[in-house]
């Protein structure tokens, strides 16, 4: 796969996101209002109430190529979703057709319902034109087609026909490329250029049919590379603050840099009306888009499989892209199933044996064996401290303050962080609390320790209280 169709599948997640969302079906009421993102409304609909703002931007830094030949360029792709209603007209004996929710036909259920159709243009940009100042206008056609439905044998009855309707739609995509702290700094933007929808009754309708739908860009750099707007080198980082975001933003995508001197930096930038990280990938393990692009897929595609046979024809009937998510749910393999359950990754070590949640799975760790130094005096399990909350929020933490308490276990994150638990050691349930293993644990900073032994070396007063 190259780096641009690695680019390419992350972009699909972004153009289809909030198209269309579980249960997948027309009649649910979240279905009912669409398109939440990146959308390009036309002239005055956004100032009408009728649609979105018109305009997204984006500005990114370029940095030169060492021994690169030619000067920087850029290829700008513009990709978005054009509207595209479908409408159910049954045909009522005498010439004519009436626009009806939903038609059955030979066994077949066919919905009114509003489809897209993505659309990618492609600019290329040269470094003069960048320096002038580069303007592209994006002419996308209407179009109309009719698909006649019939009951009975091939070339049967003429039941009624399928109307799928798009409009024209009209942007200027500009490039400028101005010198910055010994970078260059790079902006696109995107406006929608279309006629505005007016005040009428069905203005609102007129706006969405008009409108550029889940826009993102994808820039490639020629000659030169992005520098990352999250973590960009030392160097980098004043010029970055310069740079303005309107809509969307940019995060480097594609290939990772193979040499030191090109970390934090990438020929590909995403610049996306949904917030991401750089280098962005798709789940290996995800078996396909769910229009949702902070998805869990497992709990989606359960709930999918929850459906009834009527919920699952009903979403099949309203999308074809419905239909392929209920299709793939319904013919998933248990070990397809399994793999969506997650994995735990760790670049350091080969696939353990073991799952990660079995103790074996790393032996070396024994919290009930294990210990931490505080004021360089050992605590394992047995050893008493004395409790003082300090960084946490929790406001029963602070009943502890002062208290006398047993030390159960040593335990460690992921993170490499080092927790302790504990039981109160006047509390009469605390056996009970250690039998159950149900514990309060604290930072090693937030005790004291109190003896490098057992009770016996206490001041009496507290000895007593230990063993009380």
């Amino acid at each position: 796969m190259s780096s641009l169709d690695r680019v390419r599948a992350v972009a699909d997640a972004v153009l289809y996101e909030g198209y269309l969302l579980y249960p997948y079906r027309a009649t649910s009421r979240k279905n009912q209002v669409r398109w939440q993102f990146g959308v390009l409304g036309p002239p005055g609909a956004a100032e009408a109430g009728v649609g979105e703002e018109a305009g997204m931007s984006v500005q990114c830094l370029l940095t030169g190529v060492s021994g690169g030949a030619g000067e920087p360029s850029l290829t700008v792709h513009l990709r978005f979703l054009q509207l595209q209603t479908r409408t159910v007209e049954r045909y009522d004996g005498q010439g004519g057709f009436a626009s009806v929710d939903e038609l059955a036909v030979g066994g077949e259920r066919w919905l009114s319902w509003d489809e897209a159709v993505e659309q990618e243009v492609v600019n290329h940009c040269s470094a003069d034109e960048l320096s002038r100042g580069a303007a592209r206008e994006v002419i996308i056609d209407g179009h109309e087609d009719l698909e006649e439905l019939t009951a009975g044998p091939p070339r049967g009855e003429l039941v009624g026909r399928i109307v799928r309707r798009r409009w024209p739609l009209h942007a200027r995509v500009a490039a400028t490329a101005t010198e910055h702290d010994g970078f260059r700094r790079v902006e696109i933007r995107v406006d929608n250029v279309s006629p505005e929808p007016g005040a009428g009754p069905d203005s609102k309708a007129v706006a969405i049919r008009t409108s550029f739908i889940g826009t993102h860009l994808i820039l490639e750099a020629h000659a030169a590379r992005f520098v990352s707007v999250i973590d960009p080198p030392g160097a980098a980082a004043p010029a970055v603050r310069h740079c303005v975001q309107h809509r969307c933003w940019p995060v480097l995508a594609g290939e990772r840099a193979e040499t030191d001197a090109d970390a934090g930096t990438s020929t590909v930038v995403l610049a996306s009306p949904i917030i991401l990280y750089d280098f962005p990938e798709v789940a290996e393990q995800s078996a396909g888009a769910l229009f949702d692009s902070t998805e869990i897929d497992e709990i989606l595609t359960l709930r999918v499989m929850t459906m009834t046979d009527e919920e699952k024809a009903e979403a099949r009937a309203t999308d074809s892209r419905a239909r392929e998510i209920i299709d793939r749910c319904d013919q998933l393999s248990p070990s397809a199933l399994q793999q969506l359950h997650g994995i735990l990754r760790n670049p350091h070590a080969t696939p353990p044996e073991v799952p990660w949640w079995d103790p074996a799975a790393d032996e070396a760790v024994r919290p009930e064996l294990d210990k931490v130094f505080i004021d360089g005096v050992p605590v394992c399990k047995g050893s008493l401290v004395r409790v003082h909350p300090s960084r946490r929020a929790d406001a029963q933490d602070l009943f502890f303050a002062d208290q006398l308490a047993r030390v159960t276990a040593v335990l460690s994150d992921v993170d490499g962080r080092v927790h302790v638990a504990l039981v109160l050691a006047d509390d009469p349930a605390a056996d009970l609390h250690d039998w159950y293993g149900r514990y309060w644990y604290f930072a090693p900073d937030e005790l004291e320790p109190l003896a490098r032994g057992g009770a016996e070396e206490l001041p009496n007063d507290e000895r007593e209280e230990s063993r009380s």
